[in-house]
């Protein structure tokens, strides 16, 4: 008796628990300033670099249901278009969509909220006929110049169990903060400095290379670097750093043509040229140096100081700034102007609109007024460095308490300089031809979220009519639709695709016909913006069964809801254009309760719908019905959400003439 008393109280617990919600876990990812809820009963599986994340419905392999979560930068060329959705992307997916075997849209549509933007979209394919398809549901969102995608997807026959915690899943996706951006505006600059390596010792000798970086860490510049070896497609001399944390540079080779500006990331320790292009400097001058303004901007000069360019990465436009040296209205200037004297084009910008410039031969520091191009009055003669020249850079930076240092590239070493004591010190050993750093001038605020887009005032749907089987695309189809008034005829193509231009939020009674079909009356309220639903047609032939959309009962009666009205009389009127028609009905039930009365519950509900129809002028011989209780749910009977789902009638057609 005490073990059939365990038995009992075991089986309820269990029943219990099936009936109650799944509890949630959640991910977070601080990084990307993400966070979402998942069943707790998922398995969660990071990629090693977390740009990745799959959960899975169970334990088995492979599962049955499964999420991923993929977090990736954009491809360079998109990574700053500022809005992704007119740059092309929902259409990008929807013609990826249709190359899939049988596949069918059942929604994909878009919203710009301002700070970012997001497609959602539902589809199913086929790689073969059957009754089991693929489903695939899912989010894209941009924001910052990288993708979020999350997506769900099993097969159609586990729709009953998993696809309500799926989409829970995909709807809890939210941003927590501003994640990472590629975006230029939106970026930090960090604590890193770097320098273009003039030597490197290779097989026990000296040699030039002009390729290496060095980075440092502001804070602790006389540490050793963390070198970056040969990254640089060709020898350079000129070196900016970005809002991005990327690294700007080009070629040191004298040509009188256009010159590419090259990015280099340090983080990924991957380059590439950019579509900037540097006016010609001439056959026998070089861009000799680089820097950043406090609005991001870059800045190259030529080794001359004769011709000074800003390159602004907002929106890729290159501006000459001067053509003329400035420094030669000083009175100083025929003291470091002489031919075979040294250079001053090496530079760098601090954030009142002043550029500073050292002379190689001495270190001596120059300035000149950007807004007025006027040099400064005198020539800042320093203490502390050697007799020798060869200075080749200046860089304000701030370390991270804020504290701003100068620093200056010598021939052999680099060097700290204080400006209210005209005295140079010491930091490390190293020959640098420029240096490169971006965070000089202030704590960058937090950028405030853009606005949202104003709402569309037009809906654009797009979709096909497809053969509800076999999924293939129905041209031949006449499709109208209407929203009071006068029906329009909408043609189309010969994909069986359609364009239709809409009003937002107002619902279109949708005809659609051919030969050997079903005529499907459907009704659809658009969407604000563009957006793709395809449209099914089911043949017309015995066995075709039918999905009765949105008819439901009251829980334990045969009581038909009233929103279950419509698609009956939807109902109606197929079954009045096609007179020689017959249909049965066949009624189901949730599992709740005693299986035999839920048998009996179907049947009533047949009966129901039947005395609906009739009353309404179709003839009773035309409808036959079964009741089949539970046996064939549609959906998970775990909770109350889902089990509606399978109170429901669905009519299979059994005779055409």
């Amino acid at each position: 008796m005490k073990v059939l008393l365990t038995l009992l109280l075991a089986v309820c617990w269990l029943q219990l628990s099936a009936q109650q919600p799944s509890a949630l876990s959640v991910h977070t990812n601080t990084k990307a300033q993400i966070r979402l809820t998942y069943p707790e009963t998922w398995q969660r599986h990071r990629s090693e670099d977390r740009t990745e994340v799959t959960w899975y419905a169970s334990t088995r392999r492979p599962a049955p249901a499964v999420v991923t979560l993929t977090i990736k930068p954009l491809p360079a060329g998109l990574q700053d278009e500022a809005n992704l959705l007119t740059a092309g992307q929902p259409d990008s997916l929807w013609r990826r969509i249709r190359r899939l075997p049988r596949a069918q849209v059942l929604h994909l549509d878009q919203h710009d909220a301002g700070s970012h933007q997001e497609v959602r979209y539902a589809y199913t394919f086929a790689p073969a006929p059957g009754p089991t398809r693929t489903r695939v549901e899912g989010r894209r969102l941009w924001r910052g110049g990288y993708e979020y995608r999350l997506e769900y997807r099993a097969t159609t026959d586990q729709d009953g169990r998993y696809l309500t915690p799926g989409r829970q899943l995909l709807a809890s996706f939210t941003f927590t903060g501003t994640p990472p951006s590629r975006r230029y505006d939106e970026q930090r600059c960090d604590d890193k400095m770097y320098g273009i390596a003039a030597l490197r010792f290779r097989n026990e000798r000296w040699e030039d290379d002009c390729r290496t970086i060095h980075e440092f860490n502001v804070s602790a510049p006389a540490e050793p670097p963390r070198i970056h070896r040969q990254v640089l497609p060709f020898q350079s001399y000129a070196l900016a750093k970005g809002f991005d944390n990327c690294l700007y540079s080009v070629t040191k080779a004298p040509t009188d043509t256009l010159e590419r500006i090259y990015r280099y990331d340090p983080s990924t320790r991957q380059g590439r040229y950019t579509s900037w292009q540097l006016p010609p400097q001439g056959p026998e001058n070089v861009w000799i140096s680089a820097a950043t303004d406090e609005y991001g901007d870059l800045y190259f000069m030529t080794s001359d100081a004769g011709q000074l360019v800003k390159v602004s990465p907002r929106d890729g436009q290159v501006t000459v700034l001067w053509t003329t040296d400035p420094m030669q209205k000083a009175p100083y200037y025929p003291a470091i102007g002489l031919d075979g004297t040294g250079s001053h084009g090496n530079f760098c910008l601090d954030d009142a609109h002043t550029l500073y410039q050292v002379y190689s031969t001495d270190g001596s520091i120059l300035s000149v007024n950007l807004n007025t191009r006027q040099p400064g009055p005198e020539r800042v003669q320093l203490s502390g460095l050697p007799k020798r020249g060869g200075y080749s850079d200046l860089l304000f930076q701030n370390d991270a308490s804020g504290r701003r240092r100068l620093y200056l590239a010598g021939p052999k070493a680099l060097y700290e300089v204080d400006m209210a004591r005209r005295e140079a010190h010491y930091v490390r050993r190293g020959v640098y031809t420029d240096l490169a750093g971006c965070n000089l001038f202030r704590v960058a605020a937090p950028v405030a979220a853009a606005p949202a887009a104003p709402v569309p005032t037009t809906a654009t749907w797009r979709g096909r009519v497809l053969d509800a089987v076999t999924f293939q695309p129905l041209p031949q189809a006449q499709l109208q639709l209407q929203a009071g008034g006068t029906p329009t005829t909408v043609p189309l193509a010969a994909d069986g695709s359609f364009t239709f231009a809409a009003e937002p939020g107002r619902s279109y009674a949708a005809h659609v016909q051919l030969a050997g079909y079903l005529a499907a009356d459907s009704a659809f309220t658009t969407r604000t913006g563009p957006y793709v639903q395809d449209i099914l047609l089911f043949p017309l032939a015995v066995g075709t069964t039918l999905p009765l959309e949105n008819v439901q009962f009251t829980q334990g009666k045969a009581d038909l809801l009233p929103s279950s009205f419509p698609a009956l009389d939807q109902l109606i009127s197929l079954l009045t254009r096609n007179p020689t028609l017959t249909i049965e009905l066949r009624g189901h039930t949730d599992n709740q309760g005693d299986p035999q009365k839920n048998v009996v519950l179907s049947q009533e509900r047949v009966a129901a719908v039947k005395t609906y129809l009739v009353e309404r002028g179709i003839g009773a011989p035309r409808i036959t019905g079964s009741g089949l209780g539970g046996a064939e749910p549609r959906a998970s009977n775990a909770r109350e959400a889902t089990r509606k789902l399978n109170r429901r009638v669905e009519v299979r057609v059994t005779s055409v003439h």
